[in-house]
């Protein structure tokens, strides 16, 4: 086999619970359409069966169909709405904080505002609907500020599928999280795209590794040139159950992937949170 069979759900969801001092928030990013929301789905979806509460936070302003991957029948209300929609946030983006309160707990999260299912809960930053509505700057500094006040139990993780690039780099939203995930699919575009990503990221002072996904006989050797090996800690393959099931709008289950080599990252990453 061109990558390393290995069981999704038992050692990788054990790693994550494994974390005893507090909850990780985990940034989950890369160009759009190379698997990042259903790297999210997955990872979210198999925690279920582990009874860790994990939060996942659709911080893309573009993707809208995250929450279908879920298991969700409706979005929840945009955190946007509770500032007064971008115009409120705009007013007071040179405020230190955007939020009224000074820590953000889940259960202080109103209803309505967060989907819950099963030890599952999601929460969305805003999505741009119209044109000419103007930038998503606002909501990038939702996500910051969000992440920044967001405490979280030690049986709790926060999961976040950022926007598609590295604008929310420089928003400083990656800042906040104790890991980020970058998803490398076949694309020259991709690899331009996570060498950025390894920059920003030890700049931000984040543990950053890469997943390697959509990988086939074809690809793997020229995935290999151009990804920093030591960096990668999986390699996944091009599923077609995946694929069928984000074409009809489905929830992902969490048999679909196989990435038992994320564990250890993160079973080290979670010592040091």
């Amino acid at each position: 086999m061109l990558w390393r069979n290995c069981r999704f759900t038992d050692p990788l969801i054990q790693s994550i619970t494994g974390a005893e001092k507090m909850g990780m928030k985990i940034s989950v990013c890369g160009k759009g359409g190379s698997g990042k929301s259903t790297l999210v789905g997955l990872l979210a979806t198999a925690a279920q069966t582990r009874d860790l509460t994990t939060l996942v936070v659709d911080s893309d302003e573009s993707n809208s169909g995250l929450f279908r991957m879920l298991g969700f029948n409706e979005p929840p209300i945009p955190l946007m709405a509770l500032v007064g929609g971008k115009e409120g946030l705009k007013e007071k983006m040179n405020q230190p904080s955007v939020l009224s309160e000074t820590n953000i707990t889940l259960e202080q999260i109103p209803d309505g505002y967060i989907n819950e299912k099963n030890g599952l809960k999601l929460v969305s930053i805003g999505k741009i609907h119209q044109a000419l509505e103007g930038c998503a700057c606002p909501m990038g500094v939702l996500s910051r500020e969000f992440l920044k006040k967001l405490r979280l139990a030690k049986d709790e993780i926060a999961m976040v599928d950022m926007e598609a690039g590295i604008e929310h780099f420089g928003r400083g939203v990656d800042g906040e999280c104790d890991m980020i995930i970058g998803v490398v699919d076949p694309c020259f575009e991709s690899f331009v795209l996570a060498d950025q990503i390894r920059d920003m990221a030890m700049k931000a002072g984040a543990e950053i590794f890469f997943v390697l996904n959509k990988v086939d006989e074809n690809t793997l050797d020229i995935m290999h040139k151009n990804i920093n090996r030591e960096m990668v800690v999986a390699e996944i393959p091009y599923l077609n159950a995946v694929f069928i099931h984000n074409l009809k709008g489905r929830k992902l289950e969490k048999s679909f992937l196989e990435i038992d080599p994320i564990c250890q990252r993160i079973e080290d990453a979670k010592h040091k949170v």
